[in-house]
Order: C-alpha cells, then structure tokens, then sequence
C-alpha cells in the first residue's frame, strides 16, 4: 500500500496589513520587543471576506497552481475554529469553487466529493490532514483530496493577545502518491487532555455584560488565559513526542540530531522556540545515556535534577491544578526553568539555525492564523529550501500541531524524490506582496466595527460576500445567510 502525502500546498492571505512596529508606535508597547517575540506584521480581513472566502480563494489558486482536475477529487476537508454556520461547512467553499470553475470554463467538484469540516482549535486542519490520508488509503483510492486550514484570529483591542492577530488560509492537495512528502502516520503521536480555562469560545460569552462591549462588529474574540495556555502548549507537546517516539523506537537525540526539519505550530515567533526547549529537557531525561547532560546543565542553572527527573517522570492534571491553585500554577517549575536556561545555550542556538530556520522570513509576516499556522509554516520552508538549493530529497520533516484545550499531533514527514518540481509552484512569497498597510484609524474603525476613513479598495480578492439574508418569512427564510460572488481570480505565477 502506498503512503499518502502533500503534493501541494496554497496560501491566501487578506491584502490588508498591520505592520506591528505601527502597532507598537500606537499602543506604547516596545516595539523591538514586540517583534522579537511575536513577529513583523499581521492580516486583517476586509469587508466583504470571511473565513469562507478566505477557504475558497486558497482552494482555486491550489487548483489552477498544481492543474488539478476538479473531477478527481473525492475529498474536501476544511480546518477551522472560525465557521460562523454550525450546520453547513467545506459545502460553502464547494459552492464558491464550482461557481468560479463554471466562469473559467472548467468541471465542477465530483458530486461524489465528501465535504466535512474539523474543529478543535488550531488542530482541526491536521485532523483533517489525518484524515484525507486515511481516505486515501481506503474508500478514497484512485482519487484526490483537498484539505484548507482557514482562520481569523482577533482579540479585543487592548487585550494581550492583541498583537497576535491574523487571517488567511492554505490549502493542500492530497495524493496516495504524493509529490511533496509523506505523512508516516504509523508513526506519528498523539496527545490530549481536557484543559478546561484554556483558550476556548463559547456562545454564552456573547451574552455575558462586559464582553467586548466597545466592538460593534459580530467578533469571535477567545476566553483565554495566557499563561495557563502556554504550559497547555508545551505539556501536549512533549506528550505527543512520547508516544511518537514509543512508535519509533530508537535514540531520542539521535532522531532531532538527524531530523532536516522542525515545524510547528505557530500562534507568535517564540512560541515553537518554547515548546522545542521543554522538549529537549524531556529528552534528556527520557534517555539514561542523556541524563549526565541533565546533570551538568541544572548545575549550571542552579537547578536540583532530581527535581526535574520527577516532574518530567510525571503526568499532572493540569485543570485539576487550576481548580485548586489558579491559573498561575506552574506544574513543571524546574523543568520549566531548565528549559529557559536550554534556551540560552549555543547547541539549542545552532538547533534553531540549521533546524528551525527555513521559512521564517515569510511567518514573521504572517501572523497567528491558528489552523493554517502550521500549513503555513511548512509551504514556506519548502518554498525556502527549494529557493536556496537546500536538498531535502529522503529526509524527514518532523510537524508538530496543537490545539487548544488541548490536543496535539507530531507527524514525521518524508520528502519525496522530484520534491523540487511541486515546490516550484509554492508562491507563498508571491500571496504576501501587494500588501496594504492600515493607520491607526483605519485599523481601529474596522477592527470595532465603526465606519472605515478611506479605507483602501482591494480589487484582487477572488471570492467576496455579496449580500446577507434577511428574510424571516415562514414561506422563505435566509436570515443571515452569506451569499457569495466570484470576482475573478489572477493566473498562478
């Protein structure tokens, strides 16, 4: 049987820009700290786009990229934490491609094509992923598939997560031989466990007094608690690279030592750099040969290693501690602190250089865009590693998602032969030009929901709502329907 994998990938991302060192000029924040940390820029939606539009642009642009026949693809997955209609799904986006595929003289979608839609947070596009290849496998043989990750992350004005806005979507093309890399799902490794307060959206917040109240947009701005949900990110993380590395067998170190590449989700710039941190300290403790290396950095960081050998030993419940302490517990105070002294290191240094490095000029541009945050990060390292010669022919890619809630998967990638040809076709540099930089009042009016000064036209979206429903009537209802309008679309390339 063959192993499914990507042989394509597409991104779209709304033209609309907020450069962060604007931000931080706006808000008082550091602005070179705020860059550090998070990144350069974030996306904003206009008027006339939704996660919806977003999905679909990404689908076309994959279709017309990789000169994919319409017919063959069996399969439309759609990742999202972002759907405003929790009845219809990946339908709204075959809606809108068959209506462009018309208008360019193409086929429809198979009528045969399955169209589900995935939620959990920012993981619903690698469950989706997950299962376009067990399709694939299965009742799908002979056919294609097609998965988008689409979001909009936005916060309320003021609030920590300000900076960590974003928008956009990429698609991917499926194939049981695929063109790009392998998923080897017989090895990946799962992780998850019910966190409670972590970041989460719930109905009831939109009635409670007090939520957002200054915004007068329907918004979907998150409950969450930021710290809390950091140790949410890590601790799924290095369980999921547990049971990976039970599947695998084999050196722990040896694996990173020889591993081409680390992806991961990404919600700002620091937050990877954190969770491969952890996870090198659980490494050394895992594996005996390792644990001397322990020894020695907990003596150069004042820490006790027993206390780290326990608490890496262990598996706490989190929401319990949260229950009983609050929030600001930590359940992993050594390992933590150790993982912060391994961020310090010249090995951890030169990790992040030769493993964690490819794509990370296109990222820092892109913002948080949850599901499509890891999509995202791989297109752009391809695209990277193909632009500057780097041969990733054989070797393997290691993807670690996460969601929050929380749940995690690390998935081994294994770059196919004639990888080069596919990743030629990438263009994730190409969807980040024309952008156009929102002031302050323009992003402040739009982001709440109040009349837009001179808000710049976008003329190039390919997907835009065109109307929304209001009728009640018990003869005809549509209230609240979006009715959407293919404007045309720019040739790959």
């Amino acid at each position: 049987m063959s192993t499914p994998g990507v042989s394509g990938l597409s991104l779209y991302v709304p033209k609309l820009r907020v450069p962060l060192s604007e931000w931080a000029a706006w808000t008082g924040a550091p602005a070179e700290k705020v860059e550090a940390i998070v990144g350069r820029s974030f996306r904003v939606c206009g008027p006339g786009q939704s996660v919806y539009t977003m999905a679909a642009a990404a689908v076309l642009d994959l279709i017309v990229r990789y000169d994919v026949d319409p017919r063959d693809v069996g399969f439309l997955g759609f990742g999202t934490e972002s759907s405003t209609d929790n009845a219809a799904g990946a339908v709204l986006i075959r809606g809108m491609i068959d209506d462009a595929l018309f208008e360019m003289g193409r086929p429809p979608l198979a009528r045969s094509c399955e169209v589900p839609e995935f939620k959990h947070a920012c993981l619903g596009g690698v469950y989706g992923l997950k299962a376009a290849a067990r399709y694939l496998a299965y009742d799908g043989r002979g056919r294609r598939a097609i998965v988008v990750s689409a979001d909009i992350a936005e916060y309320e004005r003021g609030s920590t997560g300000e900076q960590t806005q974003g928008a956009g979507a990429v698609a991917m093309l499926l194939d049981a031989k695929p063109e790009m890399f392998t998923l080897e799902l017989d090895q990946a490794g799962s992780s998850s466990a019910y966190r409670g307060v972590d970041f989460r959206k719930p109905f009831a917040r939109h009635r409670a007094r007090g939520y957002a109240p200054k915004t007068e947009r329907m918004h979907d701005f998150p409950v969450f608690n930021g710290k809390y949900s950091t140790v949410c990110y890590v601790d799924a993380t290095v369980h999921a690279l547990d049971h990976m590395f039970r599947r695998i067998g084999g050196s722990r170190t040896a694996f990173f030592d020889e591993v081409a590449m680390v992806v991961c989700h990404r919600p700002y710039h620091h937050m990877p750099q954190q969770a491969m941190a952890a996870s090198m300290v659980w490494t050394m403790a895992r594996e005996l040969e390792e644990q001397g290396e322990l020894v020695l950095m907990c003596e150069e960081a004042g820490i006790d290693p027993r206390a780290v050998l326990a608490e890496v030993g262990g598996s706490p419940d989190l929401f319990s501690n949260v229950r009983e302490s609050g929030v600001d517990l930590e359940p992993y105070p050594a390992a933590m602190r150790l993982s912060r002294h391994v961020r310090k290191t010249a090995a951890f240094r030169r990790f992040l250089a030769t493993k964690m490095h490819l794509g990370e000029s296109i990222v820092r541009d892109l913002g948080n865009l949850y599901t499509a945050s890891l999509p995202a990060w791989l297109g752009a390292a391809l695209e990277d590693a193909f632009a500057t010669g780097e041969d990733l022919t054989g070797k393997t890619v290691l993807a670690i998602g996460y969601g929050s809630g929380d749940a995690a998967e690390a998935i081994p990638l294994t770059v196919v032969p004639g990888w080069e040809r596919a990743a030629a076709k990438l263009g994730f540099a190409e969807a980040l030009r024309e952008a156009i930089d929102l002031d302050r009042e323009q992003y402040e009016a739009l982001h709440d929901g109040r009349p837009t000064p001179d808000l710049p036209r976008v003329e190039s979206d390919p997907f835009v709502i065109d109307r929304v429903g209001e009728s009640t009537d018990a003869e005809f209802q549509d209230v609240g329907i979006e009715y959407y309008r293919f404007a045309g679309m720019r040739e790959a390339g």
